[in-house]
């Protein structure tokens, strides 16, 4: 498998740390968001994945972009260690704290949202990410256990974790959120959770490197 990522995406965070759980080597090809204007609008990553984002990656003769879409895919080629739970109620609570940070919170604050924002990218991004925060805490309050869905690590804290280092980034005050807080630490002290963070990648640059 190849994977093209960039160290700080979330999106590419959310991958690594799957293949890194199932145990699946793979190449790392850096795709430089910033770097000569977006190396990821070159005409050869275009034929790649027209959407122009990361990740992508090339597995079984196949190229998959769109990040969910990429786990799910390894979760029914590479069953274990499972990514979703086998009772269906805890699934359908799983794929729903994955949408809601997927769909409701990550693509409002990425990059090619914030470079419309201007001056106000910064407190766009602390309002996209406090609103989703708040609803998040109060789903978690009803389905956590040590992780977001019981005690088992799901596709639910792939998504998790990444969504809480662009708080970080962003300066939200993370004090009203302790449920996110304590799952967040919980799952970082994972090893796969620790190998795929954006310190520790090929193209993190050198004064962010852990």
């Amino acid at each position: 498998p190849v994977l093209y990522s960039y160290f700080r995406s979330s999106c590419s965070w959310r991958v690594r740390i799957a293949l890194a759980l199932k145990g699946i080597s793979y190449d790392l090809v850096p795709v430089n968001l910033i770097k000569d204007g977006g190396q990821q609008f070159s005409a050869e990553f275009k034929a790649l994945n027209p959407m122009q984002q990361v990740p992508a990656l090339k597995i079984d003769g196949i190229t998959l972009s769109q990040s969910l879409a990429i786990i799910n895919y390894l979760e029914e080629t590479h069953p274990n260690p499972r990514l979703l739970p086998q009772d269906p109620k805890k699934r359908a609570q799983v794929r729903m704290i994955a949408d809601h940070i997927a769909s409701g919170i990550q693509p409002l604050q990425n990059l090619s949202v914030l470079k419309q924002m201007g001056e106000k990218k910064m407190e766009w991004a602390q309002n996209c990410i406090t609103s989703g925060f708040q609803a998040l805490e109060q789903i978690l309050q009803h389905t956590a256990g040590r992780y977001c869905v019981g005690d088992e690590v799901s596709m639910a804290d792939l998504c998790l974790v990444p969504q809480v280092a662009n708080a970080e980034r962003f300066k939200v005050d993370m004090s009203p959120y302790p449920t996110i807080t304590r799952i967040n630490k919980a799952l970082l002290e994972l090893e796969a959770f620790k190998i795929s963070h954006p310190s520790r990648q090929p193209d993190t640059p050198a004064e962010l490197r852990a």
